[in-house]
């Protein structure tokens, strides 16, 4: 191009040389650009002839490119606009782009191996706090300036739970223009089609798909941006090997369709194309986590979510209301409706029932609620008044449609086929002209695309349904093995026999894949016409619960969901009415551990606090395990662990799944070794806020352990051991900015840099003045913290200089304890200068020192310009009259308190009456807690209570152990006829008697109704 343009003049050697040296191709192109467009675009004739004499693919790229993006995304509009109403089905409209998607950081045991309805109901609606959240839109952008763009994103959700609405929506909104700009070409493919071919190139897989695009080797090029969505691998029938996959990386090789997938997955084939794979996570756990840049994962339904969907389609008579009251009642139904596409399901079902005047006849169970289901769609094809017809009434031609569409469904679950082809269709006897216009039509759905037609059930969980139904109906005549479709097996006579079976077969799966066809063969037991059979079932299922194990795993679970199927819900009612009393003392058998399992998944009540205190020990915690995963608080109290269960609870707190938020461990018997097996778990542990080992025996040596785990822990906000109660976000509603992590342990102080903490309290720790100097000095350069308790842990003038050297600089400290220590005058001197120049300060607690009056005159002398303090606490001081009056005086000028607590002083009469005087003037203090000798101060006392400012009273007052009797009573009746805004009066350790006391009720009654008395 370079030679070219020089030919023709438009460049000189110079500006060639300058573009030569520009550095990369990229770079020089740019300065190309800007040479040309500085000779007033005169360049631009040549370089457009060059171009269009070129026969070079970019050279017709470059041509043709407006072009075929415009028909592109044409043909894409048009071919996913026709999907919008299914869309709305499974995923209203109103959901779709508001809904966000969540990051994850993998693929986790429970969504690996465990059934879609286990997956969302663990989460009973809501998100998991360390789940970050993505909008659509923002999928395969880049999460920081400095990161770079996923080249490979999966996106996992469960079946019905909207994956491929999701790609559709994406699909329009970046052809209409709204989604990634910057991409110009966008290639769906669904799994489902592609199982239709055996072996081909990635050029001719794009040709056929996309017929209108003329030459896909300029798409697939790296000219320009391309991406590849593949919809659906749980549907894609040839196993992903990635062990055995045959390298290629040439477009126009023809190799098998999952070597394709798999060398496109790689990045040997289309390297520089994005590639977005949606998937149930089971299927996606083959793809190596190294190859995924991105891991998201779609949410199922909140509460929320069901309420609007309700209010948005069943707001007629009252239904919405209706439903909703019904799902609440029924925890297993509202876990079906978590998931979007069964929720209209059930919703649809239930409105049905209800229109039908049969509201008394509403499914309880979701065995009972699918059997509704077809019975309301054989009801649409072959209306029969207004009697909803059941599956046994259906007329010859439709049972028998059943009968087929049941054995098709029962061996593509056994084979996890999900997908069905024309072909499969004939092969299980079904007419594909009916499956279109019968009672099929509303069990299954039926795609086309340009390269294949094939046929799948509305929902995974109907298909399982229905594959319940074949089995029950077959086993009763059946002679062999029904699991074995084509091969012989020993003979297999009766239900029961194959009932057996079946259960047998679910229980020694390594998945869940049988999971919920056995809660619906179970649940096929439940009418009453086979009242004999269930009670069989109900004692064949509670058998295999105390037939004993060593872990109580998910399959053994599953058993507690069969009877909750059968309605056989004796003992399962038990073990919950237990749990919520926390009198599971003693009686944590076999059995019951396991309905407490089931109880953690479907409770939220059990799930939200789950209280096993004093009923627990190791081998109960080692067989309970698995399922403790799932509590959101867990109490433990009071169960006498030992270390060893420590390392159980550490690898609980370390797996992907954990869920816990809160943990109580006080009042155990947890060593320095108990106390290490926590800290290592905090390290990666990413839910765990609260955690509790109160009256443990940790030590020194367990809290060092513990606090060098905060250096890396970003989620643990309150930490509760032996005397030390650590809680930095009581009453704050952001907790996004927490600097300094500061534990103490006798005498040795940790600092450990993390989120910022807000509140610390190390009250009863022995911190010493060692290590309230240490402490100080954290405060110099942390101005986040914004309450520090010290309540009694010896400190001594020393410790108060560093503090309110600290003081001096700080400018975050909101509220600093140090009741119950030893300061002195010297560090109550120093506490005044520091509050000459600190202006955060807001309540500062002295209670229970050794200020004397001395002490108190220095705080006295600087309260009278602070401007920030709100109460300060003097209690048990040694106070007397000539520190009153100086405080008195203060208030004078002082306008920001409103709380002064002077209890256990000796103030005297001259004190209270300069304080009386001073609330003559003061606009501020509303709160007063004082000594108040009323036979020797009358007057004053009831001057100080009734004093009033313009329309400024005091609201609160404490003459707590005064020895007032009669008079002291007739007293406060006087006082609140005077002051008509006392809200609060403390007269605890008094005689006023049941006279006094009705004196005083009477007094409120009349004149302060608001006004509490504490006595």
């Amino acid at each position: 191009l370079l030679i070219y343009l020089r030919k023709e003049n438009v460049l000189s050697l110079m500006e060639e040389s300058r573009i030569k040296e520009a550095g990369h191709l990229q770079d020089q192109v740019e300065m190309l650009s800007t040479i040309l467009i500085s000779k007033d675009n005169q360049g631009f004739d040549p370089l457009q002839t060059f171009i269009e004499s070129s026969d070079s693919h970019i050279a017709q790229l470059i041509m043709n490119h407006d072009t075929m993006i415009k028909e592109h995304k044409e043909v894409l509009l048009r071919t996913h606009e026709q999907y919008r109403g299914r869309d709305s089905l499974s995923g209203p409209k109103h959901h779709i782009p508001s809904r966000a998607l969540h990051l994850l950081e993998g693929l986790s045991d429970l969504q690996q191996k465990e059934n879609d309805l286990m997956q969302v109901g663990i989460n009973h609606g809501g998100r998991r706090i360390h789940q970050r959240q993505l909008c659509l839109e923002r999928q395969f952008e880049p999460l920081t300036r400095v990161s770079l763009p996923p080249r490979l994103s999966l996106t996992v959700g469960v079946a019905g739970i909207g994956k491929t609405t999701c790609v559709r929506h994406f699909i329009r909104q970046w052809s209409q223009g709204v989604f990634c700009k910057d991409v110009s070409f966008i290639l769906p493919f669904s799994f489902s089609e592609l199982n239709s071919l055996e072996k081909l190139s990635a050029e001719s897989l794009v040709k056929m798909a996309f017929p209108h695009l003329k030459d896909p080797s300029l798409i697939l090029s790296s000219s320009c941006k391309t991406m590849l969505i593949f919809d659906g691998l749980d549907e894609f029938q040839s196993p992903l090997n990635f062990a055995n996959v045959t390298p290629c990386s040439d477009p126009k090789k023809e190799v098998s369709i999952e070597d394709l997938i798999m060398n496109i997955i790689q990045g040997n084939l289309l390297p520089d194309t994005a590639v977005w794979v949606t998937s149930r996570p089971g299927a996606a756990s083959c793809i190596p986590g190294g190859l995924i840049d991105r891991v998201t994962e779609i949410p199922e339904f909140s509460h929320q979510d069901i309420q609007n969907l309700l209010r948005h389609h069943f707001l007629e008579m009252d239904f919405d209301r209706k439903i909703w009251a019904h799902l609440k009642s029924h925890k297993a139904l509202m876990v079906m409706c978590y998931i979007p596409c069964i929720c209209w399901i059930v919703a649809d079902t239930l409105l049905y029932i209800m229109q039908n005047g049969k509201q008394e006849s509403l499914p309880r169970t979701c065995t009972e609620l699918l059997a509704h289901f077809c019975s309301m769609q054989a009801e649409v094809i072959e209306p029969r008044g207004r009697e909803p017809i059941k599956v046994e009434q259906l007329n010859g031609s439709n049972r028998k449609l059943l009968g087929n569409l049941g054995r098709m469904a029962f061996y593509g679950l056994l084979k996890h086929k999900y997908i069905f082809s024309e072909q499969d269709l004939r092969a299980y006897g079904i007419d594909t002209l009916l499956a279109q216009c019968s009672f099929a039509a509303g069990i299954l759905l039926r795609e086309e695309s340009a390269m294949h037609i094939s046929y799948r059930f509305i929902h995974l969980t109907l298909q399982e349904f229905l594959a319940a139904t074949y089995y029950y109906v077959s086993s009763k005549r059946a002679i062999f093995d029904l699991f074995s479709e084509s091969t012989v097996s020993w003979p297999k006579f009766g239900f029961q026999n194959h009932f057996k079976n079946a259960i047998q077969r679910s229980q020694d799966a390594n998945n869940g894949h049988l999971d919920v066809f056995v809660r619906f063969l179970t649940g096929l037991l439940c009418p009453m016409m086979m009242a004999v059979r269930k009670a069989w079932a109900a004692e064949y299922l509670q058998g295999l619960l105390v037939s004993g194990g060593t872990v109580v795993s998910m399959r053994k679970t599953n058993l507690a969901y069969c009877l909750q199927e059968l309605q056989h819900t004796e003992l399962l009612r038990s073990v919950e009415e237990d749990l919520r009393l926390g009198s599971l003392a003693g009686k944590l058998t076999w059995p019951n551990c396991i309905v407490l399992g089931y109880l953690l998944h479907v409770s939220p009540e059990c799930n939200e606090q789950t209280n096993l205190a004093a009923c627990l020990n190791f081998l109960t915690v080692k067989c309970l395990l698995p399922q403790l995963l799932y509590c959101i608080h867990l109490r433990l109290e009071n169960n006498y662990f030992k270390d060893d269960v420590m390392e159980l609870l550490g690898s609980l707190l370390t797996a992907k799944d954990c869920r816990i938020q809160k943990m109580s461990l006080a009042d155990n018997l947890i060593s320095n070794k108990g106390a290490k097996a926590l800290s290592r778990a905090l390290l990666v542990n990413r839910t765990l806020t609260s955690l509790n080992i109160r009256k443990n025996k940790i030590g020194a040596d367990g809290a060092e352990k513990i606090a060098k785990a905060l250096w890396t822990n970003r989620t643990l906000t309150k930490l509760v051991r032996t005397n030390v109660d650590v809680d930095f976000t009581a009453g704050l509603s952001d907790t996004s900015m927490l600097p300094v992590w500061i534990i103490s342990s006798n005498s040795f102080i940790y600092i450990v840099n993390i989120k910022p903490i807000f509140v610390l309290s190390l009250c009863s720790n022995q911190v010493g003045d060692k290590g309230t100097t240490a402490l100080a000095e954290a405060l110099t350069h942390n101005h986040t913290l914004l309450s520090l308790q010290l309540q009694s842990n010896s400190i001594s003038n020393k410790g108060m200089t560093a503090l309110t050297k600290a003081l001096r600089l700080n400018r975050g400290l909101m509220s600093l304890n140090l009741k119950e220590n030893s300061i002195g005058v010297e560090g109550a001197k120093n506490m005044a200068q520091a509050l000459h120049e600190n202006s955060t300060l807001k309540d500062l607690d002295l209670t229970a020192n050794l200020l004397h009056d001395e002490g108190v005159q220095a705080i006295a002398g600087s309260i009278k310009l602070n401007q920030s303090l709100v109460s300060l606490h003097l209690q048990w001081n040694f106070i007397k009259s000539m520190a009153t009056k100086a405080l008195a005086h203060a208030l004078l000028f002082n306008n920001t308190i409103t709380l002064l607590d002077l209890q256990e002083n000796a103030i005297g009469d001259e004190g209270v009456i300069s304080l009386a005087e001073a609330l003559k003037t003061n606009t501020s203090l509303c709160t007063l807690w004082c000594a108040l000798f009323l036979s020797e101060c009358y007057n004053a006392a009831m001057d100080m209570l009734c004093s009033r400012n313009n329309d400024y009273f005091v609201h609160s007052c404490s003459l707590q152990e005064n020895s007032l009797g009669m008079d002291g009573a007739i007293f406060i009746a006087t006082a609140m006829k005077e002051n008509n805004h006392l809200q609060y009066i403390n007269l605890q350790g008094n005689s006023i008697g049941k006279s006094g006391a009705k004196v005083i009720s009477d007094a409120i009654r009349v004149s302060a109704p608001a006004c509490v008395v504490d006595i």
